[in-house]
C-alpha cells in the first residue's frame, strides 16, 4: 500500500484497499472459529484465555492496517500533497512494522519448541519493536515540522499512530505467546 502511495497510484492503492478489507473478513471470521473452538474445547484446556488474548491481539494488527490502508487511499483520493522525503520515511517505519510482525510469525513458529527458544524469539520482537518507536518518534516530528495540508497531516499522523499501534500490539502479541510457551 505504501508503494502505491509512493507512487500515487490511486487504482491500485484503492484495489488493494479492497482486499486489504476482505482479508480483515477473514481475520474476523478466524477469530471467532478460534474462540467457538476454545469454548467447545471447555475447561481441558487449562490456557484457553491465553489463546484467545493471542489471537484478539493479532487480529488487531488487520484492523489497523485496513486503518492506515483507508487513510493512504483518502489522502491519494483528495490529491492533497506529501513531501517526498515524509513518503520515504513512512516506508521505512511501514518496512519496521512488517519486520516487527514477521518476528512475532518467527515467534509462533517456535512455539512448540519450548520456552526458551520462544524466550529467544520474543527478544527479537521486543528489539523490531524499540527500532519501531524510534522511526515513528522521528517521523512523527518530522511530519508535524511539515507545511503539509493540514487534513492530509492528520491522516498521516493517524497513519503514523496505527502503524506504531500495530508494532505495539505485535509485542504484545509476544508476550501472550511467552505464557502460551510456558504452558505447553
Amino acid at each position: 500500500m505504501i508503494d502505491y502511495f509512493m507512487k500515487n497510484d490511486k487504482d491500485r492503492a484503492r484495489q488493494l484497499f479492497n482486499e486489504i478489507r476482505g482479508g480483515q473478513d477473514e481475520v474476523d471470521i478466524a477469530r471467532r472459529l478460534v474462540s467457538q473452538e476454545l469454548a467447545e474445547i471447555g475447561a481441558i484446556l487449562l490456557s484457553r484465555e491465553d489463546f484467545l488474548r493471542f489471537t484478539n491481539l493479532t487480529s488487531e494488527i488487520a484492523d489497523f492496517s485496513e486503518g492506515i490502508a483507508f487513510r493512504l487511499v483518502e489522502i491519494l483520493q483528495h490529491n492533497w500533497n506529501v513531501p517526498t522525503d515524509i513518503k520515504k520515511d513512512l516506508l521505512r517505519l511501514s518496512e519496521a512494522v512488517f519486520e516487527t510482525v514477521l518476528k512475532l510469525r518467527e515467534m509462533v513458529m517456535v512455539l512448540n519448541y519450548g520456552s526458551a527458544k520462544t524466550m529467544e524469539k520474543a527478544i527479537d520482537v521486543e528489539i523490531a519493536e524499540r527500532n519501531v518507536d524510534a522511526i515513528y518518534r522521528e517521523l512523527e516530528i518530522k511530519l508535524l515540522s511539515s507545511k503539509m495540508d493540514f487534513p492530509a497531516l492528520i491522516l498521516l499522523r493517524d497513519v503514523l499512530q496505527l502503524l506504531e499501534d500495530s508494532a505495539d500490539k505485535a509485542e504484545d502479541a509476544a508476550d501472550a505467546a511467552r505464557i502460551l510457551s510456558f504452558m505447553m
